[in-house]
Order: C-alpha cells, then sequence, then structure tokens
C-alpha cells in the first residue's frame, strides 16, 4: 500500500511517486512542516498542482449525468499575473496590470500576490472601466399579433434546447441523425457558442419524452369534449406493415372544430375504400376510348426531344394560342387526366400542323374525337371544382356537401338527355354508381344541411325531387324531418339531467359552505332552517326552466328566416352558432357535435401522406411503436404551434405527382 500525494497532509510521507522526483518529495515534505502555518490559498495552489495530470475531481459539487467533468480550476489570481524568466534566469511575478515585477516564492504561495492585487492602483482603473463597458447578453423573445417584443436577461438552458429539438424532429418530420449533421452543428454553433451536440440517440429519447407528454396533454383536453367523432382508415406502407389511422374530432371550448391524430397502429390486411368521386370519373373517362392514349402518348412524344418541343412551340406561336404548357397525366389518378385532355384541347389545332412536318408523329385525334374530349371535359369539369372544393378543406364538415351533391345529380339528369350517344352513355354508367352511393337518404349530410343557417330545410325541400325524384321527395323529406326532432329531443333528455345533477352538485355544495361558516363561529341550529326569498325565487325559476317551453329551440330556429349572405362569402358555421349558444343552449350542443363529424377521408389521407415520408425505404427497421410515437408526435406538436397539415396533394408522397407541367421554350413564347 502506498499513499497517493493527495493524502501527504494527513501524515504519510513517502510514496514511489515521490522516489522518481527528489526535488517534488523535498518540497512536499517541506509542504508537510510547515502545513499548519499556510493559509488555504497556499494548501489550494499545491492541491491544484498535484492534480496537473488532468485527473476529475468528484465530491458535492461533482458533475449532473449530462454535464462534463471539470477537472479543478487554480487560483483566479494567475488570471492577473504572469510569470516571466529574466535574462539572468531568475523567474519573477509580474502584474499584468502595473508590470511590477515580485519574487516567486518556492513554497508556491500567493499571498503577498493578492495583498498586492488589492492594492494596485491601474488593476482598480481597469476594473472601474471595464465595469462600465459590460453589457448583459439579452434575449428577444417576441410578443403576439401585437408586434410587442419582450427584453430580458439570457441564459442558455440546455434542457429548453433539447426539448425544442424534438419538436422540430416532430414536427418537420426530420431525422434522427440531422442533430450530427456537420454543418448544422457549426450553424447552431455559430447563433450560440454555448450550443451542446445533441446525438441521434438523445433525440430519439426526447421524441418518445415529448410523445409522452402530449398525449398526456390530449387526454386532458378530451375530457372536455361532449362528443368525439371518429374516423380511420387504412395503408400499406414499405414494411410490408398494415397501418391504420385512428382521428378525433371534436369541438372545444372556443367552439373551434379541432382534429387529433388518436392512434397510429399496425392492423391486419386492410380493406381498400373506394371514394365516389373516383368512382364517377373514371367511369366518364371511360367513354372516350382511345383518344386519351393518343394524347397521352403525343405529349410523351414531343417531350422527349428539345427540339420536338421547339417546332411545337413555334406553331403555337404562329396561331397566336395564348397557353404555355402542355400537361402529361398519372394514368391511375383521374384529375389528372382530365387536366391533361383540357390543356390538350388548347393545342387540338397544334397537333395536325406539328404532324406535317415531323413524319414520326402519329398521335393526332380526330376533329370526332376532339368533340368528344371538348364535351367530356366540360361534363367532368364540375366534378373537378368539386373535388377540389372538398380537398381544400382541412375539415370538410358535412352542411357544405349536399348542395354540391344535388348538382351532381342535377348535370347527370341533363346528360341522360344528351345528344350525343358518348355522353348519354357515360352519363348512364355514373348514374348507376350515383344510385349505388346516394339511393338511400344520406342522414348525416341532410342534418348538415339543415343546421347550417344558410339552408335549413329550404335545400332539403329545393334540392331532394331532384336527387330522389318527385314521387319519393315527401317520404325522405319526413324521413329526416322525423330523425331531425327525435335527435333533438334526445339532447333535451340529456339537458334536463344534466341540469338536475348541476343543481344538487350547487344545494350540497351551499350547505357544506353553511355547514362550515357555522362551525367556524361555533353557532347552535335552534331554531328549523327558513329559506330566504332570493333561494325560494331560486327554486321558481329552476322549476321553470326544467318545464319544457311552449316552442323548443329547434321550432323556433326552423321558423326563422334563414340567414342571408353573399353566394360566394365563406360563413363560419360554427361561428355563428357559438353566437347564438345562449339563446339555443340545447340546439347548439347538438349542431356542434353533428358538424363535427367529417364525411370525407382527407383529414386521415394527409396523415397516411406524413407516414409515407417518415416510413421511407431509408427507415424500413423503425418499430411500429416508433412509428406511431413519430407520426402521432408530428400531428401534435403542429397542432401545438398551430401549423395546419398541407393539403393532401402535396402531401401525399407516393402521388405527389400527379401530372407533369412541360413548359414551352422560352423563345417561342409571347
Amino acid at each position: 500500500m502506498y499513499s497517493s500525494p493527495f493524502n501527504s497532509f494527513q501524515g504519510s510521507s513517502s510514496s514511489p511517486a515521490m522516489e522518481q522526483n527528489n526535488e517534488d518529495m523535498e518540497q512536499l515534505n517541506y509542504n508537510e512542516e510547515r502545513v499548519d502555518e499556510m493559509s488555504e490559498e497556499e494548501i489550494e495552489i499545491i492541491e491544484d498542482d498535484g492534480n496537473e495530470g488532468g485527473q476529475q475531481v468528484d465530491g458535492d459539487g461533482g458533475a449532473g449525468p449530462f454535464e462534463k467533468k471539470q477537472r479543478k480550476k487554480k487560483s483566479s489570481i494567475w488570471d492577473e499575473l504572469t510569470e516571466v524568466v529574466l535574462d539572468n534566469g531568475t523567474v519573477k511575478v509580474k502584474c499584468n496590470h502595473c508590470k511590477k515585477l515580485f519574487t516567486k516564492s518556492t513554497t508556491g504561495a500567493t499571498s503577498q500576490h493578492k495583498r498586492h492585487l488589492t492594492s494596485c492602483l491601474q488593476r482598480k482603473m481597469a476594473i472601474g472601466e471595464q465595469s462600465k463597458q459590460k453589457q448583459q447578453v439579452l434575449s428577444f423573445t417576441e410578443g403576439g399579433s401585437d408586434g410587442i417584443t419582450s427584453i430580458t436577461n439570457f441564459s442558455y438552458n440546455h434542457a429548453k434546447v433539447r426539448e425544442l429539438a424534438s419538436h422540430m424532429i416532430l414536427a418537420h418530420e426530420y431525422p434522427f441523425s440531422m442533430m450530427e449533421h456537420v454543418v448544422f452543428n457549426k450553424f447552431m454553433k455559430a447563433v450560440s457558442p454555448f450550443y451542446k451536440k445533441i446525438n441521434w440517440p438523445t433525440v430519439k429519447e426526447d421524441c418518445m419524452s415529448t410523445y409522452t407528454i402530449e398525449k398526456r396533454k390530449l387526454k386532458s383536453l378530451l375530457k372536455g369534449a361532449s362528443r368525439i367523432s371518429i374516423t380511420t382508415d387504412l395503408w400499406k406502407s414499405g414494411q410490408k406493415i398494415q397501418y391504420m389511422v385512428v382521428i378525433g374530432h371534436f369541438i372545444d371550448s372556443d367552439w373551434v372544430l379541432q382534429k387529433r391524430v388518436l392512434n397510429f397502429c399496425n392492423v391486419p390486411p386492410p380493406h381498400t375504400g373506394v371514394i365516389i368521386a373516383d368512382a364517377l370519373m373514371q367511369d366518364g373517362l371511360g367513354q372516350l376510348g382511345g383518344v386519351i392514349d393518343v394524347v397521352r402518348e403525343g405529349i410523351k412524344y414531343l417531350n422527349n426531344s428539345e427540339s420536338r418541343l421547339l417546332e411545337f412551340a413555334k406553331i403555337k406561336k404562329q396561331l397566336q394560342l395564348p397557353s404555355k404548357k402542355l400537361i402529361l397525366d398519372c394514368p391511375t389518378r383521374w384529375n389528372s387526366t382530365y387536366l391533361m385532355l383540357a390543356s390538350g384541347l388548347e393545342f387540338k389545332d397544334v397537333f395536325p400542323r406539328y404532324a406535317d412536318i415531323d413524319p414520326g408523329f402519329h398521335y393526332v385525334p380526330t376533329d370526332f374525337e376532339w368533340m368528344k374530349v371538348e364535351e367530356v371535359c366540360k361534363f367532368l369539369g364540375i366534378f373537378h371544382e368539386i373535388t377540389d372544393m372538398i380537398s381544400g378543406f382541412e375539415y370538410p364538415t358535412a352542411n357544405i356537401f349536399l348542395l354540391e351533391l344535388y348538382r351532381i345529380k342535377e348535370l347527370l339528369n341533363e346528360k341522360a338527355l344528351d345528344p350525343f350517344e358518348h355522353i348519354r352513355a357515360m352519363a348512364g354508367s355514373m348514374f348507376a354508381k350515383f344510385d349505388k352511393y346516394w339511393g338511400e337518404s344520406n342522414v348525416l349530410l341532410s342534418l348538415g344541411t339543415i343546421l347550417d343557417p344558410r339552408y335549413k330545410m329550404f335545400l332539403i325541400n329545393h334540392g331532394f325531387p331532384v336527387i330522389y325524384g318527385e314521387d319519393a321527395t315527401l317520404r325522405f323529406i319526413a324521413e329526416i324531418r322525423d330523425i331531425l326532432y327525435e335527435l333533438y329531443n334526445e339532447y333535451v333528455d340529456c339537458h334536463v339531467v344534466s341540469h338536475s345533477e348541476q343543481q344538487q352538485r350547487q344545494v350540497v355544495k351551499r350547505r357544506q359552505n353553511e355547514g362550515s361558516t357555522s362551525s367556524s363561529k361555533k353557532q347552535k341550529m335552534t331554531a328549523p332552517a327558513v329559506l330566504t326569498g332570493k333561494e325560494k325565487f331560486h327554486m321558481h325559476v329552476s322549476e321553470i326552466d326544467r318545464a319544457p317551453p311552449e316552442k323548443s329551440d329547434l321550432d323556433v330556429y326552423l321558423e326563422e328566416i334563414r340567414y342571408a349572405c353573399d353566394a360566394r362569402a365563406n360563413l363560419d358555421v360554427l361561428g355563428w352558432w357559438k353566437g347564438k349558444r345562449l339563446r339555443f343552449p340545447i340546439l347548439s350542443r347538438m349542431a356542434a357535435d353533428i358538424l363535427s363529424v367529417l364525411v370525407t377521408t382527407v383529414a386521415s389521407e394527409s396523415t397516411f401522406s406524413a407516414g409515407g415520408r417518415v416510413i421511407d425505404d431509408r427507415r424500413a427497421s423503425m418499430s411500429v411503436e416508433t412509428v406511431q410515437m413519430l407520426l402521432c408526435g408530428n400531428d401534435w406538436i403542429r397542432s401545438l404551434y398551430g401549423l395546419k397539415n398541407k393539403s393532401r396533394e402535396s402531401l401525399d408522397v407516393a402521388e405527389s405527382i400527379t401530372f407533369e407541367e412541360f413548359e414551352l421554350p422560352e423563345s417561342f413564347n409571347d
């Protein structure tokens, strides 16, 4: 056994390390002999010198789990003193302020140097000047919409940086490895020299912590919702794993329609859904026969050569046509095929002229085929507009659909009598699909329309004869009206029960308060309790409130004139009901619940689009739990910061490029 130099003050006087250096041995023995005479500063210097090898010092002031351990520092006086060697080899200590030289103590004592620094005039002057010029680092915090910015003292918080880094990874779907990118870390160091690199295992763990925190917040938020509408959709990833997304839709306390992903989990092989618009449009385009292939192959032929596009653009300029783009479709997407044909129509006079100068161009539709394309595009244009309208809403609620559904059926009725056979055939095949989906009264769409103050029963009375025919109209209208009142009565019953329970809670609370007050005042009840006039009146009003009114909220709402506004205006229906919630307390609650029900899969598909990016080929080995954390966390963090999801079209990875646009060479453009 041998003791280290750090234990020399406890009676140990020798060690193998000391025997290697006689000079050090003598110095330490001398220090041991005069330890009682040494100051704390001198002892600290000796201990520091003994730790110059870079050993880590542990103790009560040790580093935390996320901090790098540091060796103990030397005395701070050496920040203002410098050792210098004179020409004769003598070692002196020079004051950095007044340049005065002092003898260096052979024992390492610094008391005389410390006394000098305390009285050094030049040092005092320098410290005074520095205190005038020194400024604290300030942090600017952006305010709200009012633009006010607050200024606070800056303090680097690495824990907060890690939290926000996890938010960034989840919200923007960045890979975990981004935190280790070289240039990113250089950028962060430039922003703040205090920044510490975060490795990918750490940020993954932080993302999981954020997911857990936001999940707890979501559970608390959902407790305040009276009803939650659930939508689900199924999706297959490149991992060969089937996933299902579960999304909840509800109205919050501010009457704002909210959407939250509740779960993203793997399920057995799914059943694929059919979108009504896709089914209708494919049947319509099927009536065009081979003309679609002719236009598609012609555009491909032109795009394969820059010289061909130049010649095509030259003819376009000669004909003074305004359009500058050709569109090539994705054959499996009806909307892109429609756009390709619609744009091709603008160049129908260019196709035959280009064929005259290029013998290899065999893609020229006949005049009759172009006529068929034109008629079909006119007819299907309304479907394209409706699809854009539905996809453009982040939350397409039930009240916006019946009006467009009525318009589709009206067009089908017209085209069923069209003089062109191919149009009649197209309308007939689309009729079959329409009746398959809407042959019976759709309750949700109808109720949503009635609870839109712009329509009420007016649109039902006007649109049902077109959709269902004159003979069945009265039956369907009566059915919808019965369902409407039956549902409203259920809400009335719930309201009465809730009101009664609230009254009981108030009575119990009042009695508890009275008992507490009596106990505190040490009063004894010597006579039966007597109701005050205020209490009797409150009970009387409560009985009136529970009694059914002569006219219900629903009766009053339907009898009033509809809300008039410009046809192009977008009415905030939920905002309208929020303003009427005191006048129609029961009906407004019912309207909020019905309007929170979505009737398309747009919201679900946007989540799966994000899933396509998260679970790409590079991440095929991710566990199901990690996928769930990333997809749910993405939705929750974006909601936290008020970031809206992009449209389905721009989000969908597998189908993000539904068509290609070819800009004709500028040298021949107008």
